[in-house]
């Protein structure tokens, strides 16, 4: 048996609230007893009767002190019960008889509050989780969970289907295990192929930290890119092909028509006496459309040849107006901008502004109109824009398709050409129609 040590004490033990409120009922009642104490046994009168008389007002003092106990103490465990509600997430339970004026009921009256806002946040929280979870169900893109030590804690359809297994079998399985153990450390978002028993192909990959119950978990967003790249690729291939199509009609029709009058011609018996002279004009409207397919396919040539730009430093001021003075048909305005030189291929710059400049005057000239061209910095690029004072632009979706105009002997390759060399600049092009009056605004924006 454990000796207890004389120099460790033990803490004494306290008395419950409602043993403190009973004695404090009785300790307060007390210099009232001793009164009539004494008033009760310096009267006259038998002992056993002021015995009696006694007891029963120490009785009655007794049941007074328990009563005001169990009053004090009934209101506490109710709010005892209702927190108690609160913490187990039942938050149906309210107190009844609170009033304000009243310290017991104010503190009810404001866990009734609780109970109700707390009700209020779960049910905004619950619809907004079931509304999250269905629109993750919804996507056709894999999401996916795995918790601090890789091992996949979330998936929904979209991953169920790359990965060819329900949910049931992928739980707990790590990443490893699922060949996704090298994107769990990726930093920014990667395009990559790779075969999956869902499916292969090109994906785009982006990797996020959440924390749930306090510990770090990654989520894994993974799109299929090959879908998306293959209706892309034939939606341009139906538009390059209508347009190549439209080029080449244009060109075998009469070739074939005259090819036919030909043949027809030289099959009569006797020839006829002006037969040379046709046939000359007819051979030389097939030599006409032949030149004019051996140019397209020259232009075409040159715009899927484009080499990528050498970028060395120069003043784009003097490009600029360089450039605008190479115009000849029309004077152009130059705005002077801020003197910056730029790091770019100088060469593809100037075509693109030639053919933008070019496509400018065209629609200028036809309506007797002005063209301006101005450079200003936005941020870190520098925007080039080139305004004219033609009919804006038509109505199509085809302008930046290759070989497609709108212009009689136009080429179709100068928009595409421009778009081209400024995007393998890391910048782009837009056109878009004037706000102040009828024109067209061709817009460049290059790194600065």
């Amino acid at each position: 048996m454990p000796i207890e040590s004389p120099l460790i004490r033990r803490k004494p033990r306290r008395w419950n609230h409602e043993s403190r409120l009973l004695v404090g009922a009785l300790v307060v009642a007390i210099p009232a007893i001793l009164a009539f104490a004494f008033v009760l046994f310096g009267a006259n009168g038998s002992l056993s009767g002021k015995s009696i008389a006694f007891g029963s007002v120490l009785l009655a003092t007794f049941m007074l002190a328990a009563n005001l106990r169990r009053r004090a103490i009934y209101p506490l465990r109710t709010m005892a019960n209702l927190l108690e509600a609160l913490r187990e997430g039942d938050y149906s339970l309210r107190g009844s008889n609170s009033r304000r004026n009243d310290a017991i009921g104010e503190v009810i009256i404001e866990i009734n509050t609780l109970s109700q806002t707390l009700r209020e946040q779960r049910l905004a929280v619950e619809e907004k989780s079931a509304l999250l979870a269905k629109v993750i169900a919804a996507l056709d893109i894999a999401v996916l969970a795995f918790d601090a030590q890789g091992f996949l804690k979330l998936a929904n359809p979209a991953a169920e289907r790359l990965l060819g297994a329900p949910f049931v079998e992928l739980n707990g399985r790590s990443a490893q295990a699922l060949g996704l153990g090298d994107w769990l450390s990726l930093g920014e978002p990667k395009i990559s192929e790779r075969s999956f028993p869902g499916g292969s192909g090109r994906w785009e990959v982006r990797r996020a930290s959440f924390r749930e119950d306090g510990r770090p978990h990654d989520l894994l967003v993974i799109t299929d890119l090959s879908r998306t790249l293959r209706e892309e690729e034939r939606l341009a291939w139906q538009r390059l092909l209508r347009v190549l199509g439209h080029e080449l009609n244009n060109s075998l029709a009469p070739i074939r028509s005259m090819a036919a009058t030909l043949a027809k011609l030289l099959s009569a018996e006797p020839l006829a006496e002006d037969w040379r002279e046709d046939a000359g004009s007819a051979l030389g409207v097939i030599g006409d459309r032949a030149e004019a397919l051996a140019r397209f396919m020259a232009r075409y040539t040159a715009f899927a040849r484009l080499p990528p730009p050498k970028p060395r430093r120069f003043a784009f001021a003097e490009l600029a107006r360089r450039v605008a003075h190479l115009e000849q048909r029309l004077p152009v305005a130059v705005e002077e901008g801020p003197d910056i030189e730029i790091s770019a291929d100088s060469d593809q710059i100037e075509q693109a502004l030639i053919n933008l400049l070019k496509n400018a005057v065209d629609a200028s000239l036809a309506c007797d109109g002005g063209v301006h061209l101005r450079w200003a910095l936005e941020g870190d690029r520098l925007r080039i824009e080139i305004v004219d004072a033609g009919s804006g632009l038509p109505p199509s979706e085809n302008l930046f398709v290759p070989f497609f105009t709108t212009k009689p002997g136009g080429s179709g390759i100068g928009l595409v050409l421009a778009r081209q060399i400024a995007e393998a600049h890391g910048g782009s092009l837009t056109l878009e129609n004037r706000a102040d009056a009828e024109g067209c605004i061709a817009c460049v924006r290059l790194p600065a």
